[in-house]
């Protein structure tokens, strides 16, 4: 996600750094350079032109800071304007507490919106709401289908009639969601292209029969401007709220990202990051910002940290640690809970100072597995004292883990060395500060 966009920021900062002071010809060139960079992101060209102005006029205007570099300065202004430019600050829905909230999505063929009504509805109930998700695509084969089949999963109910048209499929939705004491109806529609006035005319009178809290507009941020243009003819035509980005995790340059606001008026409200279902974040624009200029963002860290860490066996696993009896077992739990976070890659880029560093390392987001594998090929014995794992016991772990006696020797020295840090942090602590640092010590 934004990786191209990085690298060209990292590029045209380093050449600011340097600098003693910033002048007209120095911000001239770096302004230029940003509005390069971001026209190949898939930035609108006119969100782009003003975007470059707001930056040059403050940049020239500004006075530089004593306590930061000239560099630092202008840093800190694109990183205020793409903030500004993407909402300046994430958007929290308001829930009506005594009726049925409803939200319906919109949006093209092949957008995601099966997948995101799934994942908004997991994302809500997190929050103590009772969705209900309603099969209003009764065009694609096999859609109603898929929705139930998410839903089953999730443990979510779905309301599904296949002998009724989207409209009345959407009324009856949300008379159910009341009998059955639902406080949220999501509604999956159709998609379809903004041309097609039949299908237009369908979604704005499920709209006006539901009449909905809010209305979302899902694109796959993958189609960069054409999920912009397509916006823009749909907030034209039903006016929604907010917008969805699907596929943030692949190989989008972020040109939908920071044009929807200022395009159609509605910001991005949420992003998918993965295939999972609990792949799914709100969006936060400074927290956006400061990804896409390399400077990591510890907030999303810890709050993905807080909802995958279990702090109960996190207590547990302190007191081994204290006691010196922390095994290869108890590593084995810590690596799960990190697996839960997410792709390694991804998590190392939200650590300030971290992403620019390791932007042309080679990230194995499948070294955890292989860890994984191997300890669970080990007996029980042999994970509370790898002590006794010797030649013959090394080949039997490795042909039952896909590995090699090589691989079980670097994990073993990796976990010596862990407990050998532990030991000594335990001797010059002493109290509890000691261990509690050292719990989610991980050689990664």
């Amino acid at each position: 996600m934004f990786e191209e966009l990085q690298n060209r920021f990292d590029s045209i900062f380093k050449k600011l750094r340097g600098r003693g002071k910033l002048t007209e010809e120095n911000i001239s060139e770096a302004v230029r350079d940003v509005k390069r960079a971001l026209l190949e992101a898939d930035v609108n060209y006119k969100v782009v032109k003003k975007f470059a102005a707001v930056v040059q006029e403050k940049a020239l205007g500004a006075e530089v800071l004593q306590s930061i570099t000239p560099g630092q300065q202008f840093v800190k202004l694109v990183h205020d304007e793409l903030t500004s430019l993407m909402g300046g600050s994430a958007r929290q829905i308001k829930f009506h507490p005594n009726r049925v909230n409803v939200i319906v999505l919109s949006g093209l063929q092949g957008s995601g919106k099966t997948t995101a009504c799934a994942k908004l509805a997991l994302h809500f109930r997190k929050q103590g709401h009772r969705p209900l998700m309603v099969a209003c695509d009764m065009y694609r084969p096999a859609a109603v289908d898929q929705l139930e089949t998410l839903g089953k999963a999730l443990g979510i109910p779905v309301y599904a009639d296949r002998s009724a048209k989207p409209v009345a499929i959407a009324r009856d939705a949300v008379e159910a969601a009341k009998r059955d004491d639902a406080s949220l109806v999501i509604v999956d529609t159709a998609g379809r292209l903004h041309i097609d006035k039949e299908m237009m005319a369908e979604l704005k009178e499920i709209c006006t029969t539901v009449k909905p809290d809010e209305i979302f507009f899902v694109a796959d941020a993958m189609t960069g401007q054409d999920a912009v243009n397509a916006a823009s003819e749909f907030h034209k035509e039903v006016g929604f709220t907010g917008a969805i980005l699907t596929k943030m995790d692949g190989d989008a340059r972020g040109g939908a990202a920071l044009s929807i606001l200022d395009v159609t008026g509605a910001a991005v409200q949420f992003i998918g990051v993965g295939e999972k279902p609990d792949g799914f974040e709100l969006f936060h624009p400074e927290r956006m910002a400061s990804r896409i200029l390399g400077m990591g963002d510890i907030v999303s860290l810890v709050e993905r940290a807080q909802e995958t860490v279990d702090e109960e066996k996190n207590k547990k696993l302190e007191k081994k640690i204290r006691r010196n009896l922390f095994t290869l077992q108890d590593f084995l739990d810590q690596l799960r809970q990190i697996k839960k976070m997410g792709p390694l890659g991804d998590l190392l880029a939200m650590i300030p100072g971290i992403g620019n560093q390791i932007k042309d390392a080679n990230i194995d987001n499948n070294a955890l597995g292989k860890i994984e594998a191997i300890i669970c090929s080990m007996t029980v014995r042999e994970r509370e004292k790898p002590v006794i794992i010797d030649g013959s016991r090394k080949k039997r772990i490795a042909a039952g883990s896909g590995t090699t006696v090589q691989d079980i020797n670097k994990l073993l020295k990796q976990f010596d060395t862990m407990k050998t840090m532990m030991k000594r942090m335990n001797k010059i602590s002493g109290k509890r500060g000691g261990a509690a640092a050292l719990r989610n010590l991980s050689p990664f």
